[in-house]
């Protein structure tokens, strides 16, 4: 679909003035529509336009009346944490027909709403365009009937629709995540992770049956998260004699002194002859070969409950705001469009195209190669392919006389803070090397224990359980090798490395470039190395995100939910929340943005007293409505002057007689707890890729009977760009790096500020990219930071 024109459009040219926008939620319900209805509603009014809520979804529409009502900046207040859909869904049998939807357009006319924001399935969506296609012929039929004036035709000529994808199966081709998937993995993993407590208690076999008809996303992906023995999946039919396998993997784990074993199902799983595999089919099977106390458990809708996480929070409120740009940028000839997340940004795409590419999949030609509808895209197909690959390197053992033999040692060391999904990383790196023939080594307590010798073999079932654990098992310091380079050097010459993979940080990072500069003196480090980078601050160049950065938003946004909650039965109170990040601001930023705050102050964006005393002015002016709490989130280093301690008493000060004020440093719980299940996934992936990039280096580099590597790209940071994973040399990162300040010097999620400032009803200045992307207007960073990158 043809974008707008590569130059900057500004923002003053797209106003909503004289423009009516409905918005409702249709079919399923899914974690994180609410955050979407709000910021359809929060952008409409923000840019000038009325705004209705539908309720009931298309039965809403069609039966009309107090179904349709317009929405104001208060009526979502306190929406972003609600699961579900406040506005309601049904299915509407009547909108399929063509006097359903007469009745429906003679609603919207009533209400002068020509444009359509539809949150729902590819059922829902496809309805809308129909609807959009017949809309002219509609009200034609209307002025004869008499029911609307013969000028409507005329002013109302044209219906636009904007559609997002609410679906906890993520089965809508165009989009890599779809708004609901992620809480409900949250929800899967929860359950999971209760049931192997008491499945470890009592040597139990838990069968375990996950949402999914027509695919299989939530079971895969679920999985690989848990750890689970074995998953069965619509896409990919078990071969014939799958049962004797699956049994033979359970018994050798019992064998091997593994006290539980967790086998997901997808609800649409079948056989090669399209038979159905049930939960029940399952249990019999073990309990007849076995003889294993077998429990089945049906999670049901309970995935479809519980408050959205932080992710879908963020998508949902990106997608929405999107959703009215685009709105005001359409004509008579913008076919409708479907907002989606590409990478980390949101860009529109031909409904009807994706709609069709679904349509097109449902249907099995060949059980042996049957692939579902979402993965007929190339990239789609790839990504779900890497999965289930991924799953099976890391959940079926080979016998050793399968394994390659490559007589290369390689070590796995923890460097920095912990986060969670390190255990995940080390869990990955350490099968897959064993699978590749490596003999693999932790290193406990990062470069520290390294130079003191605290080196040694970790084998396949060492790992099992790690996945979901917290923390750092191997243990981590933020000790940099400099300080030890030859003892470290010395280490690594008695225990014959030949490969080194860090998990962790800047400290890492850091530790790399050392490590690189020590090739000129020791030639034991002329050897491939490779860094994943994991740590909530999210502060590592080369990546867009890091490992444990997602479990770290969810711990924030979880506590300012219960905080606000607090707050629920005393009026007017503004809380001042602090967290964590060093000079980075994207927890407090993006945390902001899920939690529905009104600012958060950072390093990036320099902010003084005006500014402090403007948000103070904007709070009290929110406070005479019927909103009447605040939520300002803090980077614990944003400025060194203006403190939490010294913001908490200017608020007090300023608001005497209006609010009062509360102060919370949220600390080092932002860095416990469980992985979320997408710091469990990511660190699984990309450690996965990580060590299939060191076989393959060490293979290049290893001549006359040893391994050697000198050369740039072969000591590397592993990122995600966008939506790919990337090998970049970390020397070519150094000039994007600012040192003192440990944070890079370009930050794509500085373009989401602008979002959280127009959903707490500031005015702010952003401009609208080609790729339909908001980009923020940031104040240059002071110059003695630029010119310390050199040091």
């Amino acid at each position: 679909m043809a974008q707008p024109d590569s130059k900057k459009i500004f923002f003053e040219n797209l106003s909503g003035a004289g423009k009516a926008i409905a918005v409702l939620t249709s079919g399923g319900d899914a974690q994180g529509m609410n955050a979407a209805v709000r910021a359809v509603v929060r952008m409409g009014l923000y840019v000038g336009a009325k705004v209705y809520f539908i309720h009931e979804g298309y039965q809403g529409m069609v039966d009309g009346g107090d179904n349709i009502q317009e929405a104001s900046w208060e009526s979502v207040s306190s929406m972003l944490q609600v699961g579900g859909t406040v506005i309601g869904s049904a299915r509407c049998k009547e909108f399929r027909s063509h006097e359903g939807r007469l009745k429906a357009a003679h609603n919207l006319v009533q209400h002068g709403i020509t444009n359509l924001c539809v949150i729902g399935g590819d059922g829902s969506l496809t309805g809308a365009n129909l609807f959009r296609e017949e809309w002219s012929g509609l009200l034609s039929e209307l002025v004869e009937q008499g029911s609307i004036e013969a000028d409507a035709i005329q002013k109302y000529s044209a219906l636009h629709i904007v559609g997002m994808v609410g679906s906890i199966d993520n089965d809508f081709c165009g989009t890599d995540m779809t708004i609901g998937t992620d809480s409900a993995l949250h929800r899967i993993i929860e359950v999971v992770d209760a049931i192997m407590t008491t499945a470890q208690s009592h040597q139990r076999t838990f069968v375990l049956e996950v949402m999914g008809r027509h695919c299989g996303y939530l079971a895969l992906v679920s999985a690989l998260a848990c750890g689970a023995d074995w998953v069965l999946i619509p896409e990919m039919p078990p071969e014939d004699g799958w049962e004797d396998k699956m049994c033979q993997k359970l018994s050798a784990n019992r064998a091997g002194m593994k006290r539980l074993n967790i086998i997901i199902v997808a609800e649409g799983a079948i056989d090669r002859n399209n038979k159905p595999i049930t939960t029940d089919y399952i249990k019999n099977l073990v309990v007849k070969c076995l003889g294993f106390d077998t429990r089945v458990t049906i999670l049901g809708h309970v995935q479809r409950g519980g408050t959205p996480s932080a992710f879908d929070r963020i998508l949902a409120s990106r997608m929405g705001v999107e959703a009215v740009l685009a709105l005001l940028e359409t004509t008579a000839n913008t076919p409708a469009c479907v907002v989606s997340l590409c990478g980390n940004q949101s860009v529109r795409l031909p409904l009807m195209e994706c709609v069709q590419m679904v349509s097109t999949g449902l249907g099995w030609k060949d059980a042996k190669t049957a692939t579902h509808s979402i993965h007929t895209s190339t990239k789609a197909r790839k990504s779900f392919e890497n999965n289930l690959k991924t799953y099976k390197l890391l959940a079926h053992r080979k016998p050793e006389t399968e394994l390659p033999t490559s007589n290369f040692n390689v070590a796995v060391l923890n460097v920095g803070a912990p986060a969670a999904g390190m255990n995940a990383a080390v869990r990955s790196a350490v099968r897959v090397g064993i699978s590749e023939g490596h003999k693999m080594f932790a290193v406990s307590d990062g470069f520290e224990g390294f130079s003191k010798g605290q080196i040694k073999e970790i084998k396949w079932a060492d790992v099992g359980g790690w996945t979901g654990q917290g923390g750092s098992l191997l243990g981590t310091k933020r000790t940099l090798p400099a300080k030890h380079v030859e003892k470290i050097a010395e280490q690594m010459r008695k225990n014959n490395i030949n490969a080194l993979l860090i998990v962790g940080g800047f400290e890492a990072f850091e530790s790399l470039l050392q490590l690189f500069e020590a090739r000129a003196t020791y030639e034991e480090f002329c050897i491939p190395m490779c860094m994943l980078p994991a740590t909530i601050s999210n502060n590592v160049p080369g990546t867009d995100l890091s490992i444990g950065a997602d479990t770290a938003l969810n711990a924030i946004v979880e506590t300012c939910d219960r905080i606000k909650q607090s707050a629920s039965g005393t009026k007017r109170r503004v809380f001042i929340i602090e967290t964590m990040g060093g000079y980075c601001g994207y927890l407090a930023s993006v945390g902001g943005l899920a939690a529905g705050a009104d600012a958060a102050y950072i390093y990036e964006e320099p902010f003084d007293i005006r500014d402090l005393q403007a948000n103070v002015e904007h709070l009290t002016e929110k406070m005479k409505g019927s909103i009447q709490r605040g939520l300002v989130l803090r980077n614990e280093n944003c400025n060194e002057n203006y403190t939490t301690d010294f913001i908490y008493q200017l608020y007090s000060e300023e608001g005497k007689g209006v609010f009062d004020s509360r102060k919370n440093v949220l600390g080092h719980m932002q860095q416990g707890g469980a992985p979320s299940p997408f710091d469990r996934n990511f660190g699984t992936k990309i450690s996965a890729k990580a060590m299939q990039w060191v076989t393959k280096k060490l293979l290049e580099t290893f001549r006359q009977g040893r391994v050697f590597a000198n050369s740039e790209d072969s000591c590397c940071l592993l990122g995600m760009r966008r939506r790919a994973l990337v090998f970049q040399p970390v020397v070519q990162l150094k000039d994007d790096t600012d040192f003192v300040h440990r944070i890079p010097k370009e930050q794509w999620w500085l373009k989401l500020r602008p979002l959280m400032k127009i959903l707490a009803k500031y005015k702010t200045s952003y401009d609208v990219s080609d790729s339909g992307q908001l980009e923020h207007v940031v104040r240059n960073r002071p110059k003695e930071s630029d010119a310390s990158v050199a040091m």
